[in-house]
């Protein structure tokens, strides 16, 4: 009889193209009954006058529950990540004298 609790491993395949990802400063959440749809862009928002050029980088089409997976996923590793970035900030301690 199998383990029905054996732990399963992803195998996800990457193609070397998407290896390097992309860049986006920009993203617009939207959704519909069924799915949320994330679009993510690259803007230049260095641009001071007229309308502010953008390129879709990335549309995510995802269901309720995979996005209430992904904002749990998202809540904690920030919370990780600014605890680290916290404790990199730290003032050093002044050297305490030999006695």
């Amino acid at each position: 009889m199998e383990d029905d609790a054996q732990e399963r491993q992803l195998n996800i395949h990457l193609d070397p193209s998407q290896l390097g990802g992309v860049y986006a400063n920009f993203a617009n959440v939207s959704f519909s009954p069924y799915e949320f749809t994330l679009t993510f862009a690259r803007v230049d928002h260095e641009v001071e006058e007229g309308d502010v050029p953008g390129v879709v980088v990335a549309r995510v089409n995802a269901s309720p529950k995979f996005v209430e997976e992904l904002i749990a996923a998202m809540q904690e590793t920030y919370s990780r990540w600014t605890t680290t970035e916290g404790i990199k900030n730290l003032p050093e301690a002044p050297p305490r004298d030999e006695e």
